[in-house]
């Protein structure tokens, strides 16, 4: 692996010249595509899961495992979105994460999280072999390392938490593949795997065990009470107790959006001659840096991830995939970028994931979110963690993840940081002069928002040439979107809220979509 000097590539982007890979992630492209029928009528059920993603899935299975009868609906296909495009990292160590529990919250918080994902990844591994799927699991070493010789004490600190927490944590002035590392923490024995291949197995087992999936069901509201409902574009369940397992929680009844914000990050899995076998590699900063190899259908591929940013504020996105796969050749002997995908992650303010109550006053509703990139073991835990609450037993972590510590203080600074944000990109948006680029100039595939008035529009020529109109205005919380020319959809900056390029809403907190605007067309 050769020197990293600087994330940007030196040459000159053109927004008309062809991106690299195919643009799909690696696990989409290498499993079956599933057609579950949608909701057809009223269904009652013990448990309703909105969302078929990691957490979704775990719960649900848990459950119908347990004897409950389990409705799981999921607006589009399950294992689709961003459990389908993860890097699939099974993993306790989450970059320098513990030391700075421990500073924020104290030990008992600390260890909980910690024991929480540790528990995830053998359970990912238990559950993979009995279930007896080619998910591509591999145990091996994860490392968190810096070029920085000046913050050997920082990952010095941070083993030695680590392994006061119980954790496989060592301390090393090198890592395998990786020149000029001069610090590391390294976690013995986690994993990785083939995120849709075995998710797809739990899919199985969960219809098996007695629970009833539905695709292509769009939850659009939802009462709480004795008895929840959960209503949608096919019909209506009703339930003892519903799991919100939708990344961000929708139908948000504790302002989750003023406490999360949301972060885009890229992928590009590329054939190289030299891919990082012996263990998965992780440098944090701004831009990170993330690689691990993945053997799928007897060919070995390394995935890059990095770039990262917040959701609408990325610029030139396209320059995004352009930058990593320049990183991707520093790093490795690249010989063809294969795919490309992108993906998105809710990060909470104080650090650590939400899993408990929807609100504070939201009667058996529950949900998840927040986990910062590290979904495949914090949304393990979380589905742990949820069906325990569920079945009304105890589980030894949630109090660590208690959506109520907010009104505490740790992460206040963060939160003050993260909405004065938020309030600039909505006043700047709204309060800036109207533009005036001429949409005769617009090429096919490219998006621009205008004014019509004081109102925004946001307006996307098609391949065949066309306009499309729709209001810039997310539907969520009013910030005026922005378009996103590397995944051709429009982002909203203020809470992460996407839309695809003819307005169809495909990421929340927002639950409808963008409203066509009455001068579509030319």
């Amino acid at each position: 692996m050769s020197d990293e000097r600087d994330e940007r590539d030196d040459t000159t982007d053109t927004d008309d010249a062809p991106l690299p890979g195919t643009p799909t992630s690696l696990w989409l492209a290498t499993s079956e595509s599933t057609d579950y029928g949608p909701l057809a009528e009223r269904v009652a059920a013990d448990v309703a899961v909105v969302g078929g993603g990691i957490v979704g899935l775990t719960t649900a299975t848990l459950l119908a495992e347990a004897g409950r009868d389990v409705a799981l609906l999921e607006r589009d296909r399950i294992v689709a979105g961003v459990t389908g495009k993860s890097t699939a990292k099974v993993t306790a160590q989450h970059g320098l994460v513990y030391a700075d529990l421990l500073g924020r919250f104290g030990r008992p918080t600390a260890a909980r999280y910690a024991a929480a994902n540790a528990a995830a990844v053998e359970r990912v591994a238990e559950r993979a072999e009995r279930l007896g799927v080619d998910a591509g699991l591999r145990r091996l070493p994860a490392y968190t390392y810096t070029r920085d010789p000046e913050r050997k004490a920082e990952f010095r600190a941070e083993v030695r938490v680590a392994e006061s927490l119980g954790l496989p944590a060592s301390y090393v002035e090198g890592v395998p593949g990786v020149d000029g590392a001069v610090a590391g923490v390294r976690f013995d024995d986690q994993a990785m795997f083939h995120p849709r291949r075995y998710l797809l197995a739990l899919a199985a087992r969960f219809l098996e065990a007695g629970g009833h999936l539905y695709e292509d069901t769009r939850a659009v509201d939802l009462e709480d009470g004795r008895r929840p409902r959960v209503t949608t574009d096919h019909g209506r369940v009703v339930a003892d107790h519903v799991v919100v397992a939708t990344h961000f929680p929708v139908f948000d009844r504790a302002g989750y959006f003023s406490r999360l914000y949301p972060k885009r990050s890229y992928v590009v899995a590329v054939r190289a001659s030299d891919p990082p076998t012996e263990g998965m590699l992780y440098r944090d900063g701004t831009p990170y840096f993330s690689a691990r190899s993945a053997e799928v259908d007897g060919e070995t591929l390394t995935l890059v991830g990095g770039q990262n940013h917040k959701t609408g504020q990325g610029g030139d996105t396209k320059r995004r995939y352009r930058d990593l796969e320049a990183t991707a050749r520093r790093h490795f002997d690249v010989e063809e970028v294969v795919y490309r995908w992108s993906t998105q992650d809710y990060v909470s303010v104080d650090g650590l994931p939400v899993v408990g109550d929807l609100g504070p006053t939201t009667r058996n509703v529950s949900t998840a979110a927040g986990f910062a990139g590290w979904g495949m073991s914090n949304g393990v835990a979380a589905g742990m963690m949820l069906s325990d609450r569920v079945l009304g037993e105890e589980n030894p972590w949630i109090d660590a993840f208690d959506p109520g510590r907010f009104a505490r203080a740790a992460g206040a600074r963060d939160f003050l940081s993260e909405n004065l944000d938020v309030a600039g990109h909505f006043l700047g948006d709204w309060l800036s002069k109207p533009r005036k680029r001429e949409l005769r100039d617009l090429a096919p595939g490219q998006g621009t928002v205008v004014r019509e008035g004081t109102l925004p529009v946001a307006v996307h020529r098609d391949e065949a040439g066309r306009l499309h109109a729709h209001s810039a205005v997310c539907p969520h919380l009013k910030c005026v979107v922005d378009w996103n020319p590397a995944e051709a959809s429009w982002d909203c900056p203020c809470h992460g809220s996407r839309f695809d390029a003819d307005g169809a809403v495909i990421d929340g907190p927002a639950v409808s979509d963008l409203p066509k605007h009455s001068s579509d067309g030319e």
